[in-house]
């Protein structure tokens, strides 16, 4: 059971989390499941659909519906596994690696921005040593 301090330390992390994330998509133009099987594969290559619904904990059938339309729009493209002839595997097109790296700067332009005009030096510092925590619980 957590203590009283740290459950509200994780409400109002949570709460602060939220708004930043409400106010990045702002600045998103491909929809944040799809942006995230984009990022996905960028960082771990090809991936099976069922290997990215594990990776994104989502069920294989909203997967599915993800990578569908990701292929649609030409940012993915499927192959044959190179072990196992009933599956095959996703990756990202030349378009998709372009169409992230974009989204991306998107992102991390306005956030930088806001940290550039909002936050203090010991302020940036701070915020720099929580990303690491940050990133620390979310892989837990």
């Amino acid at each position: 059971m957590p203590t009283s301090e740290a459950a509200a330390i994780a409400v109002e992390l949570r709460t602060a989390m939220g708004k930043l994330t409400r106010r990045v998509k702002h600045e998103d133009r491909i929809p944040l499941g799809q942006a995230a099987v984009l990022g996905a594969l960028d960082r771990n290559g090809a991936m099976t659909t069922s290997d990215l619904a594990t990776d994104q904990r989502v069920r294989p059938q909203s997967m599915a519906r993800s990578v569908g339309l990701l292929m649609e729009q030409n940012l993915i493209t499927r192959r044959a596994h190179p072990t196992d002839g009933r599956k095959s595997l996703v990756e990202l097109t030349d378009e998709g690696r372009s169409a992230l790296e974009a989204e991306r700067g998107r992102r991390a332009g306005w956030l930088a921005q806001a940290i550039e005009a909002e936050l203090t030096d010991e302020e940036r510092t701070l915020l720099a040593r929580s990303a690491v925590l940050l990133d620390r619980l979310a892989t837990r």
